[in-house]
């Protein structure tokens, strides 16, 4: 393009230095010598050469033509039998017969088209969203974009039938009314839900094959954006506000049945803490006991033992009633055999722990 630029502007610049040039010779030799001196003073062996050149500058410029990486041109040509080339001419110089022979050039770059409702967005000022009836009568308005290209190989196909008008009469049209008939086979919860990414599968799969069939591309079909009527939008709404209620109150009823099981989970431990304790401890004094008794029936002793072990070291006196079984032996008093008369009386006896404790005890007396 660049190519065709520069040959362009050196043509016209020379074009418009030889124009000059012949208006200034003809003002001032027309003044002088007159018109018909004048026009035959121009043809002179420079002027034919530089003339000769301008020619061949126009022809170069006519002729080379530099086609861009990103486009393809398609060859209108009086020469051809059918009126154009099928082969389209691709990227670099290229040469054609001027006059004979025109270039149509067609971008083959990933175009994108967007459809959206916000006014900066679409190709369209305002509005341009889709909209849309699901199933069950509701509306809906989408938002999309295409990705899309002509392909190289049928650009001249898309120039039969469309020209410059592939967007506006082909894309645009064969888009939404593809749209338009797939959300009609789902429902609105369908659409608000996760079948939204099969509605865009279909729409994408249905698209490519149109596109296909004319001689375009589709690398993706994007779906932007769902709008929804303002009823359904508030029902959905009241939905949701209404399904979180129903969790939280699930999580409250939840979280107070878990502290009511741990309370009673602790409850229940601490019984059983105790009951264990008591049990342990009833263990303990029957197996205390059972080591006593057999010590008992091993050594009768040993309990007198243990009780005088018990005393106070302060107590000296103790008195102990008549009718008390003896703890203690007491020696006899008297050494001899004579007859002797019992007396039941109480005496008190000094005790220490190291002495025999003395006990209530019948007394024998000899009559005279």
């Amino acid at each position: 393009m660049l190519l065709n630029q520069t040959l362009q502007l050196i043509t016209a610049g020379l074009w418009i230095l030889f124009g000059v040039f012949i208006v200034a010779y003809l003002v001032v030799v027309v003044r002088r010598r007159g018109l018909w001196a004048a026009l035959r003073g121009l043809i002179t062996r420079i002027t034919v050469l530089f003339l000769l050149v301008l020619f061949i500058i126009t022809f170069i410029n006519a002729s080379a033509v530099f086609i861009e990486p990103q486009e393809v041109g398609i060859v209108i040509s009086v020469l051809a039998p059918d009126g154009y080339y099928d082969r389209p001419l691709r990227s670099g110089l290229r040469w054609i017969v001027p006059v004979l022979e025109q270039v149509k050039r067609y971008p083959i770059y990933w175009q994108t088209y967007t459809m959206s409702s916000k006014l900066s967005e679409g190709e369209k000022m305002g509005d341009d969203s889709i909209t849309a009836r699901t199933s069950d009568g509701q509306e809906v308005s989408l938002d999309c974009s295409l990705i899309f290209q002509l392909d190289p190989e049928q650009v001249m196909r898309i120039h039969i039938d469309w020209q410059d008008r592939y967007i506006e009469d082909f894309v645009r049209p064969v888009t939404r009314g593809v749209i338009r008939t797939l959300v009609s086979q789902y429902t609105v919860d369908e659409v608000n839900s996760s079948k939204r990414l099969d509605l865009e599968r279909d729409i994408n799969q249905q698209l490519r094959d149109v596109f296909g069939d004319k001689g375009f591309v589709l690398d993706r079909f994007i779906l932007r954006n769902i709008m929804f009527s303002p009823e359904y939008a508030t029902a959905v709404e009241q939905k949701q506000v209404a399904t979180q209620q129903i969790v939280q109150s699930e999580h409250k009823a939840n979280t107070i049945r878990r502290l009511a099981q741990g309370e009673a989970d602790a409850i229940r431990l601490k019984a059983q803490a105790e009951a264990d304790a008591i049990r342990l401890k009833g263990q303990a004094e029957a197996d205390a006991f059972r080591v006593i008794a057999e010590a008992l029936a091993r050594d009768k002793d040993l309990l007198t033992y243990q009780y005088i072990n018990k005393l106070s070291p302060a107590i000296r006196v103790m008195l102990v009633p008549s009718n008390t079984p003896y703890l203690l032996p007491l020696p006899d008093l008297n050494a001899n055999d004579t007859p002797a008369m019992t007396i039941p009386i109480t005496a008190t006896v000094p005790i220490t722990p190291t002495e025999p404790v003395t006990a209530t005890q019948p007394v024998t007396t000899t009559e005279q």
